[in-house]
């Protein structure tokens, strides 16, 4: 998400790094124009495949280990990593996860416990 614009310069963020964040400034300075600021922290989660077969997964949110928490994926997720990209630096969340099967749509409970993501202040 864009929160302000800089004078543009480019560099490699390390080995085997290319973020779009960092795509987007070398294309910026290349032209010439001011780079856009971003607030590029996420959490990126990951867990091991239920045993019941046929499942997709949602992960939820919140600011207190107790809850209450939101879903914060938009549509169900396929595979066994989630990445938010909505976190604000500074904050606390604790997450869980559901198994949801494909058919009927049948949602495990919360997974536990809740594991806690600190994202670092700007």
């Amino acid at each position: 998400m864009a929160i302000g614009s800089a004078a543009c310069t480019a560099s490699i963020e390390g080995p085997n790094t290319c973020t779009v964040i960092t795509v987007q400034r070398i294309i910026d300075a290349s032209l010439g124009q001011p780079c856009s600021v971003y607030n590029a922290h996420a959490a990126n989660l990951s867990w091991t495949a239920s045993v019941t077969p046929n499942v997709t997964y949602n992960v939820y949110r919140a600011t207190a280990s107790a809850g209450p928490y939101t879903k914060v994926n938009s549509s169900p997720i396929m595979g066994l990593t989630y990445s938010d990209t909505t976190v604000l630096a500074g904050q606390t969340y604790y997450y869980v996860a559901t198994a949801v099967a494909i058919t009927g749509g049948a949602e495990s409970a919360y997974s536990s416990p809740p594991v806690q993501a600190t994202i670092p202040a700007p």
